[in-house]
Parts: structure tokens; C-alpha cells; sequence
């Protein structure tokens, strides 16, 4: 079991009667443990923050025996598979047309707030909404900022964004309520790739800024 975290206890929750619901903050890494030793009559895990929904077949295994399964990797997980995640990179041209409102919002000039976000560590949470678009969590409350009263019709593929808690980049043009600070070329979603994704839940993320 980790030392690096203080002990939890984890909660189940049926769903249906396929599916198990796992709450605990070790939620991603159990999903990483899934993905490379699958349980007998696992079909999918879908991860959220902090929360693992576990899609099983019925005619296979018991609820239970799930339950129990699960149970005994959150507690041999160590802080290693915690952390297990990739470190990414994304380039982001700052010149989105909420980024001076933000960076008043916050007391700073423009400069000082690109510098504050780029030393930032996010973290993929879950990914939702669209095709490749993840909420990237770790922003510090200072940096929280309110969304849109008025979502846009409109917010350009592409788009860096921070709404709330979160941080975000528009995979495709979509409408939404975010405060955009920002562009990146980074390919986030894309079906001739072997793996479409360009992210994870897990992965570790950093803005780099772009001089244009």
C-alpha cells in the first residue's frame, strides 16, 4: 500500500447491473492497473475525477467478486503507480481575446500572468464534452476564473481556455462559456492515429508559450 498518501476508504456504488462505480483518489491509477492486467469479465473502465465507473459482464463475474478485485489493487497500488502518468507538453500562442481581462482579473500584467500559468503543473482529470477535450485540473483558486455569462457560439478549434477549476483546450470548433486566453496547433484529436488521443487521464501538462 502507499505511505505517500493518507489512508481512504474507498466507496462502491452499483450501477445497473454491469457496471460498479469506485470512488477513491486513487481512481486513475487503478485504471492504469486495469488497462495493463485486465480483470476477468471487464469490459471498460471510464474514468472521471476520482471516480472509476467499471463495466463488467454480468454472465461472467459477480458484482462481489468485482468489488473485491478492485478493492485489493487500490490497496496494493503504490505511489509510483499514483503518479504513473506521461509529461506533456502543449505550445500555446497567447492571444486569446479574454487573456487581458484575465490577467487584470488577477492583478498581474499579461506577462506575468503567461509566466504564472506556464509554471503551472496540470494534470488530465477526465476527458468529456467532446472528442479529446480534457479538464485540466491544478489551477490555483487565484486562477479560477469565472466563466461567460453568455457562452460564445463559437470558440475556435484550438482554443485555450480556463473556466472554474479547470483548464481546457477546444479540440474542435464547439460553442462555449470559458475564458479564452489562447491558441495551440497541437493535434488533440485524430482517427488516423493508432491511439486518436493526444492525452489521458493521469498525464501531467504543461503550457509552453509560443513567441509568434
Amino acid at each position: 500500500m502507499t505511505q505517500g498518501l493518507p489512508a481512504e476508504t474507498p466507496r462502491f456504488e452499483l450501477l445497473g447491473d454491469a457496471a460498479l462505480v469506485v470512488h477513491s483518489r486513487r481512481a486513475q491509477a487503478l485504471r492504469a492497473s486495469l488497462l495493463a492486467s485486465p480483470l476477468p469479465g471487464v469490459r471498460e473502465s471510464v474514468p472521471a475525477l476520482n471516480v472509476l465507473t467499471v463495466l463488467f459482464d454480468p454472465l461472467l463475474v459477480e458484482p462481489d467478486e468485482i468489488e473485491t478485485a478492485l478493492l485489493t489493487r487500490l490497496r496494493h497500488l503504490d505511489d509510483a503507480d499514483i503518479g504513473a502518468g506521461r509529461d506533456l507538453i502543449i505550445p500555446v500562442t497567447f492571444d486569446g481575446e479574454d487573456l487581458t481581462w484575465c490577467a487584470a482579473h488577477v492583478d498581474l500584467s499579461v506577462p506575468a500572468f503567461v509566466e504564472a500559468l506556464c509554471a503551472l503543473s496540470l494534470e488530465v482529470a477526465f476527458l468529456g464534452f467532446t472528442p479529446g477535450f480534457a479538464f485540466l485540473t491544478g489551477l490555483p483558486p487565484r486562477f479560477q476564473m469565472p466563466r461567460l455569462t453568455t457562452p460564445r457560439e463559437r470558440v475556435p478549434a484550438g482554443s485555450v481556455a480556463l473556466g472554474g477549476p479547470w483548464a481546457g483546450v477546444y479540440p474542435r470548433e464547439t460553442p462555449g462559456g470559458w475564458r479564452l486566453i489562447g491558441h495551440t496547433d497541437a493535434p488533440l484529436f485524430d482517427l488516423r492515429r493508432p491511439e486518436p488521443l493526444l492525452w489521458q487521464p493521469g498525464d501531467r501538462v504543461r503550457f509552453d508559450p509560443v513567441i509568434p
